[in-house]
């Protein structure tokens, strides 16, 4: 049975700049077969519903596996660039086989990637990868151009063609913003009549992204819609609409689907959500990882995690029941 260790400093291989975090040790660890593998998965951040997602994929992808030591920590806020690079990079001085993880900044984090791979391990990125992107490491993650295209043409359509529009991105630098803000701007060409009249980040804060489009509704009483670039940007973005009393007159898209946003989308705040498959990103990069390590994997490569777009209709469909609550038994083989 898998046990789950509260203390790092027990094991010295995986301790961290984190010592409370968890380290899940499937089969009890290393049996003395082969020896354990050691892979360590970090996401922009802990303590939101997305990574939380990624989190049980990736556990899933291991559960079965009693060579594998699956080591999960992160930092607590996506905008916290240093603290990520600190972290990975205390993870490759005790000694780890795989790096799991999703870039905090595309520029900043690339050394660490090329620090790694010199060093013999094997790296994938999740949902944002570094720029350059290193040969040899696969990004495991939405086609964010396509996916933010589909929730903009949804936006304009509800606007009639026409109408003021305003962009809450969430962190400039990351390739992840970058090509959420593409596919948006994309979809706005073939839709002259919608203007974007405001653009502000919300640097992945609920408050932030609240306080951010209070002053656009103040400076754009007559604004249409919302384009929303990730979780905290959309629920901030929804707060502040429906404090002005605005809920359903302004058309809110946003990204990821954690609790609070369904609800938003239930409650008619929140026109759509461009819906990750956070559990599929966890689950599917991890164990191209292993099969690499393993001795080698035709199948390490980019893969599209894929995404769906979520409204008042197929809110409670199964195929989205699924997506929103993952249960490893059901998604193991996808």
């Amino acid at each position: 049975m898998r046990r789950a260790l509260v203390v790092c400093c027990l094991l010295p291989l995986l301790l961290s700049a984190s010592c409370g975090a968890r380290i899940y040790q499937p089969g009890g660890g290393d049996d003395g077969r082969g020896g354990s593998l050691r892979v360590a998965v970090v996401p922009k951040a802990i303590g939101f519903s997305f990574w939380e997602k990624v989190r049980m994929g990736a556990e899933c992808a291991v559960e079965h596996r009693e060579d594998v030591n699956l080591h999960w920590d992160g930092v607590t806020a996506e905008s916290d660039v240093s603290g990520q690079q600190n972290l990975l990079q205390n993870l490759l001085a005790q000694g780890v086989d795989g790096l799991v993880y999703a870039a905090t900044d595309a520029k900043a984090l690339g050394a660490v990637s090329r620090t790694a791979l010199r060093q013999g391990v094997t790296v994938a990125n999740i949902d944002s990868g570094t720029s350059p992107q290193p040969s040899g490491v696969p990004v495991f993650a939405t086609d964010n151009v396509a996916a933010a295209e589909r929730g903009t043409e949804l936006l304009t359509e509800r606007l009639g063609g026409g109408g003021e529009v305003a962009l809450i991105e969430f962190q400039p630098g990351t390739s992840t913003n970058a090509t959420r803000v593409e596919g948006f701007r994309k979809a706005l060409r073939d839709a002259p009549e919608v203007r974007m009249v405001a653009r502000q980040s919300s640097d992945s804060s609920y408050n932030t992204a609240m306080q951010v489009t209070q002053d656009i509704l103040t400076a754009h009483p007559d604004l249409d819609g919302i384009y929303a670039a990730n979780e905290p940007s959309t629920l901030g973005a929804a707060e502040a609409v429906r404090q002005a009393g605005r809920a359903g007159e302004v058309e809110i898209i946003g990204w990821d689907a954690s609790s609070g946003q369904i609800q938003a989308l239930r409650d008619g705040v929140v026109t759509g959500l461009i819906a990750q498959d956070p559990f599929r990103m966890g689950f599917r990069s991890v164990r191209a990882t292993v099969a690499e390590l393993r001795g080698g994997s035709r199948r390490f490569a980019d893969f599209d995690t894929g995404a769906r777009l979520i409204t008042a209709r197929n809110v409670d469909s199964p195929e989205i029941r699924e997506l929103l609550e993952p249960r490893c038994a059901e998604r193991a083989d996808r």
